[in-house]
């Protein structure tokens, strides 16, 4: 029918042609933000499962971090105990020294005096080392590296690697005989400081393999949330495209029913 009150023609056009451009909008969205789902009304399920994976994905990530501070813990402490290790084997040197009968008191005096200085920078280096705030070298408290759920953990044992604990502050050079005992006591030191510095080294080795563990699972996870979430940039260029042509022939038919009432007109004349 010919009217000229209602085209029904145009509103046809023009509403395919609203259909065509909230469909271009979209595409272009999702193209510019690379997400398939950028609202819950793209894909409720979908951002509900995106929104838990991310989560899941943030506390790998961060466990992965906690478990490098710890290596970084570690690796403090453990480098401490470097230096302990070369001041006991001076000290086991003065006590080999000291214990023959070549010497004179006075030269003995001389090597313990040394040796007190060596004990005394191994008590200072087991009471000024720590890690933000914790101190594993001069007491027996316990550190947990955590990286996943209160089970997921680590726990690190501090080690007393004071001049007391170690008995150090006992031995004496002053005689050959006391510097035979001392030769001992430096011996069982330095026992304590290699278990505990071995210690030290394979709660490491153990970080470190969780690290590749946790970087494993978020890798995955990551993999699984970008096939939910993002968009596949080839698929959506070409529904882009098939738009654009849409919204360009809805502009063109919009203008071609626009024209039609003026059809109408003609008889009029």
């Amino acid at each position: 029918m010919l009217a000229i009150r209602n085209n029904l023609m145009a509103a046809n056009a023009a509403r395919n042609l609203g259909v065509s451009y909230d469909n271009l909008a979209k595409s272009v969205e999702r193209l510019s933000s690379g997400l398939r789902i950028n609202s819950a009304k793209d894909d409720a399920a979908g951002l509900a499962v995106r929104e838990l994976m991310r989560a899941d994905i943030a506390v790998l990530q961060q466990g992965s971090r906690n478990a490098m501070d710890g290596i970084s813990m570690l690796q403090t402490f453990e480098g401490a105990m470097g230096t302990m290790d070369e001041a006991l084997i001076r000290m086991k040197q003065l006590a080999e020294q000291a214990s023959t009968g070549s010497y004179s008191d006075a030269q003995r005096t001389i090597m313990d005096n040394e040796f007190d200085e060596m004990a005394a920078e191994i008590n200072r280096i087991a009471d000024s080392t720590a890690f933000n705030g914790n101190f594993l070298l001069n007491s027996s408290a316990m550190v947990s590296i955590v990286f996943g759920e209160a089970t997921d953990k680590v726990d690190i044992t501090g080690t007393d690697m004071r001049s007391s604990a170690l008995s150090l502050t006992t031995a004496s050079l002053t005689t050959a005989a006391s510097a035979q005992d001392a030769l001992a006591t430096i011996a069982d030191a330095i026992t304590s400081k290699d278990t505990a510095r071995a210690m030290f080294g394979y709660k490491m080795n153990r970080l470190e393999s969780t690290i590749s563990v946790i970087n494993n699972q978020a890798e995955n996870l990551l993999a699984a949330e970008s096939r939910i979430s993002d968009v596949d940039v080839a698929t959506e260029m070409a529904t882009m495209t098939r738009t654009q042509v849409l919204a360009q022939a809805g502009v063109s038919m919009l203008a071609q029913a626009n024209a039609v009432p003026q059809m109408a007109l003609s008889l009029l004349r």
